[in-house]
């Protein structure tokens, strides 16, 4: 039997206007004791409550009224709930069965708040949630055993004419990342979590996709239990780890993390500057690779032999007895004493898990520390939305990429589901081949690596799949479109930032319908992010105002907050202080939500331009032009906007193109003429339009297939006024 806790009694409100996220019995029964029985419900007919509630609602002679809330309008349904206030009853909206997924933030639709933003009267919201103690049941649609059911009558929100549903999801969002931060759950170690996840789910493998060897999940455990002695021995804080996805990988992250080391997972994709500012900033003196890897990599600022530890000769080096006898504990020993003789507890909650380093695609990598807690909880929030208990993983994202190493990692080992890995995401062919041989259902990618695995992919390649998610740069529509019409499968555009241990939104396949109901929360929305994960909360404020908050369905600068947050980037306190604000952390993003929660992004802040005091969104001028200049996804990127100073305006626009046409600066003139006068035909303002065209030979870009937005910068400047930076 599940707990059952009532909270905010004292913000109950005689003859009030009941808003819920969601109901049950026991919710019912609670609302019926704290109104002493003056009650009514109000739903609509085609949208029937659960029958455990409308059983208990009909013993208990509680009546419900029905309002059409598709055709009537907000003025009669205000007057009618009037009427029932002024009969001193309070008024409970009855949320019934509708299609959503698991983890959705409430089964009150979208069209009703929109009735509720025009009847100009106040609501009391009321919040219900389940929490649970396992990864498994942090969210059911009924309570487990071991599940606490949250019950919240929340300060009731003043009248308003506008912005009282955006208020009402907002209240519920915030109070359902305040109940899911506190979980015991978040503050346990990761470590421990791993441990006892590999040792439970040991049969399940590992598939090399390089060799196509298959490697046990105990193993993997043995192998890093023995690694993590030799390791612990060395007493460094920090150790480098430049490695690709695999068992080499996976074995050398959990070894670390088993020896109290936190694994800095070293972007092998970057410049010579970038890599020893990494080294610095994380003050690293041992790095972890292999010379198999070093031989695939020459042009690497590989540091000196004597601070490598190569894992062939590590292993090699390690005595057979050890390692047998590690693996033969870790496949049949208590996972519990796997635990105790490792101490895997001693780390944990706001302790270093792991150290990322940002793409440094505007200026110098920040690190990022990922603890135990941020971990935790974006494995329990995914967990909340995904169900993946039949999902066979394909990990290619790079593990110096948030998303390869947490969701393509971290996530399938914790749930033990297998994973096939392949260290090159750029190989599209290959990937295409494993989707097929091994029946792969989960995919992970940039919109650039999606295109090129499009580009390579028969119509039956992804017949598997179940869920393709994409993110780090916008999903173009003409991509969507195209995997649709060739293969069937729709691209899932999510959201993440490193800083946020990454995923903080995405869409999803939509639920399946319920019989009898014509309401609907839908789980996806092309052109969006998706809806946020469960435990995270947004706010929008002006983008030049950070003290002046937005309803949050007006564009702004995008903040968020959540047990998953970081707390500040490595070593500089001065530029954190500018990030955080009374807990919420300032994205950079500009974007807005809707009814549904469904996030949409307009660009980032540093991919704006203010022309005139107007701000420009470089993202929208690129898919403008890109849809002019009849573009196709499979030639990959081929346009770049960015911004350059402009002493008249502030700022003005430069298209690099990479378009061989373009590379004659004869048709300059012409063409920003046409440009000029097809954005005109759209409707955007003469702003949008680029005043340069600076012909490249290809558009940079990082290695997780993101802009190079700095060097992007670099290459207009030097076309332009011959130097490197504005």
């Amino acid at each position: 039997m599940s707990n059952f806790n009532v909270h905010g009694q004292e913000n109950v409100v005689a003859s009030g206007f009941y808003v819920p996220n969601r109901l049950s019995v026991h919710a019912c029964k609670t609302l019926n004791y704290l109104l002493q029985g003056r009650l009514c419900y109000m739903t609509d007919d085609a949208f029937p409550p659960a029958l455990d509630v409308a059983e208990y609602l009909n013993s208990k002679h509680i009546p419900i009224y029905r309002f059409n809330f598709r055709h009537g309008s907000p003025l009669s349904a205000r007057e009618h709930i009037h009427n029932l206030l002024q009969q001193g009853k309070s008024v409970i909206f009855l949320p019934g069965q509708l299609a959503r997924v698991r983890g959705a933030l409430t089964d009150v639709p979208s069209l009703f708040l929109e009735y509720v933003e025009h009847m100009n009267m106040p609501v009391v919201p009321l919040f219900f949630g389940y929490y649970g103690t396992r990864f498994d049941t942090l969210y059911r649609e009924a309570p487990e055993k071991d599940s606490r059911e949250e019950f919240y009558v929340l300060p009731q929100l003043p009248a308003g004419t506008q912005g009282m549903g955006i208020r009402l999801l907002s209240v519920w969002m915030e109070k359902g990342m305040e109940i899911f931060s506190a979980q015991p759950l978040l503050q346990e170690s990761l470590t421990t979590h791993l441990v006892r996840a590999l040792h439970k789910y040991g049969s399940t493998t590992m598939i090399d996709g390089m060799n196509r060897s298959s490697t046990p999940y105990y193993k993997i455990l043995g192998v890093a239990m023995t690694v993590a002695k030799r390791l612990r021995k060395r007493g460094e804080k920090r150790i480098g780890v430049i490695l690709p996805p695999g068992p080499a990988g996976t074995i050398c992250l959990l070894a670390c993390l088993l020896a109290g080391v936190t694994p800095v997972m070293i972007n092998y994709a970057t410049s010579r500057t970038s890599f020893e500012s990494t080294v610095r900033q994380a003050e690293l003196k041992v790095f972890i690779t292999a010379r198999r890897f070093m031989a695939k990599l020459p042009g690497f600022a590989w540091p000196p032999a004597e601070q490598l530890i190569l894992v062939e000769d590590f292993l090699s080096a390690l005595p057979k007895p050890c390692l047998i006898g590690n693996v033969l504990l870790a496949r049949f020993a208590p996972a519990s004493l796997l635990c105790k003789l490792h101490s895997t507890d001693t780390r944990r909650g706001e302790d270093e898990a792991v150290m990322l380093f940002t793409a440094g695609s505007t200026g110098e990598p920040k690190g990022v520390t990922l603890t135990h807690r941020m971990i935790m909880a974006n494995m329990a929030q995914s967990c909340c939305r995904l169900s993946l208990d039949k999902e066979r993983i394909l990990g290619s994202l790079p593990l110096f990429h948030s998303f390869g190493l947490t969701i393509a990692l971290i996530l399938p080992l914790l749930r033990g589901r297998p994973i096939c890995t392949y260290p090159n995401p750029t190989e599209a062919r290959t990937l295409c081949e494993l989707i097929e041989k091994y029946k792969l259902t989960m995919l992970c990618a940039t919109p650039t690596f999606a295109r090129a695995m499009l580009r390579r992919a028969e119509a039956y390649t992804f017949a598997t799949v179940r869920y393709f998610i994409v993110g780090a740069e916008r999903l173009q529509p003409e991509l969507e479109k195209e995997f649709m019409t060739r293969c069937g499968i729709q691209l899932l555009e999510g959201y993440g930032l490193t800083e946020a241990a990454p995923v903080c939104s995405v869409n999803l396949p939509d639920g399946e319908r319920v019989r009898g109901s014509a309401f609907v929360v839908p789980s996806i929305k092309s052109g969006t992010i998706g809806q946020l994960l469960p435990g995270i909360a947004v706010r929008i404020t002006d983008v030049e105002d950070d003290e002046k908050i937005l309803p949050s369905t007006k564009r702004g600068m995008i903040w968020l907050k959540g047990p998953n947050i970081f707390r500040g980037y490595v070593n500089k306190p001065d530029f954190n202080k500018s990030l955080f604000k009374d807990g919420w952390f300032k994205s950079g993003d500009i974007g807005q939500m809707d009814l549904d929660g469904f996030v949409t992004l307009a660009g980032r802040i540093s991919r704006i331009s203010k022309i005139g005091g107007e701000m420009v969104p470089h993202e929208g001028v690129e898919t403008a032009v890109a849809e002019i200049m009849k573009l196709n996804s499979e030639d990959g990127i081929k346009i770049s906007i960015t911004g350059v100073l402009d002493e008249q305006k502030g700022e003005t626009l430069v298209l690099l193109s990479a378009v061989p046409e373009h590379a004659d600066p004869a048709v300059e003139r012409d063409v920003l003429s046409m440009l000029r006068t097809e954005l005109a035909k759209r409707g955007l303002p003469n702003l949008w339009a680029p005043r340069y065209i600076v012909a490249v030979s290809s558009i940079p870009v990082l290695a997780s297939g993101k802009l190079d937005l700095q060097r992007c910068r670099q290459l207009a400047n030097e076309a332009l006024f011959g130097k490197q930076e504005e």
